[in-house]
């Protein structure tokens, strides 16, 4: 539970406070459109069609269960887009240039990115304003973080000056195994007040929900794991009012 379960658990927590929530999916493998109950085969467009045909994004919004949460969805259309923005000029800022028309009508927009750095991530961290990682709370976790943080930094020098971490986010943590909590504390221990207080434990209705088309908040509002992603949203909306003030 990384990535994809945090950006659709973190936008349906967002959308559940009232917040017009916009999650746009820039992995291939398409689960966060699916992890929101939409169908692969019955999607009216996908990101793809903003990123290299230039088509609106307004025109690929798909509505969710819930009235504040939106979704531009991916398919494995995706995987050649990495190949076919090589040459394309401005290729790093397609995602940016597609979501600027849209930045007055929400008041977040999440972007779940690909598991691995290509031109879909760059051009997903240099459209954020900020990022946000969620870290397993497993040894081999700690080496992918500072690989993650140069490659973040890189981005500042030469895309985006602008893009801030956003906060580190510990997943999977099981209170019965000594390294996660040995994890959790070099990481608090390291970066301090960047790391939220929200933890998102190891829980099987956190891992059934995606096969239900549904986020936990729609599946099982009182387990453990909807009661991290509740948390982390206010985490966030709080951050946000702060900086606002």
């Amino acid at each position: 539970m990384g990535k994809t379960t945090t950006a659709i658990n973190l936008a349906a927590s967002l959308a559940s406070a009232e917040r017009k929530t916009l999650l746009v999916d820039m992995d291939p493998q398409g689960n966060a459109g699916s992890g929101l109950g939409l169908r692969k085969d019955a999607l009216h467009g996908t990101i793809y069609e903003a990123l290299i045909d230039g088509r609106p994004i307004a025109e690929l919004i798909h509505q969710t269960e819930l009235r504040y949460l939106h979704v531009v969805p991916a398919n494995p259309d995706l995987t050649g887009a990495e190949v076919e923005l090589v040459n394309a000029e401005r290729r790093e800022f397609r995602l940016r240039d597609a979501l600027r028309p849209l930045a007055a009508n929400y008041d977040y927009v999440i972007i779940d990115c690909p598991p691995s750095l290509g031109l879909l991530t760059l051009n997903a961290l240099t459209a954020a304003d900020s990022v946000l990682i969620p870290l397993q709370c497993e040894y081999y976790a700690l080496e992918g973080l500072s690989q993650l943080i140069q490659t973040i930094d890189l981005v500042k020098q030469g895309l985006n000056p602008d893009l801030q971490t956003e906060g580190i986010l510990l997943t999977m943590f099981d209170g019965r195994a000594n390294i996660a909590h040995q994890v959790a504390d070099d990481v608090r221990g390291h970066f301090r007040q960047q790391v939220f207080k929200a933890v998102v434990p190891r829980n099987i209705r956190l891992a059934e929900c995606p096969s239900f088309g549904k986020p936990i908040l729609l599946y099982d509002i009182k387990s453990k794991g909807c009661e991290s992603y509740l948390q982390l949203g206010k985490e966030i909306m709080r951050r946000e009012k702060r900086r606002a003030a």
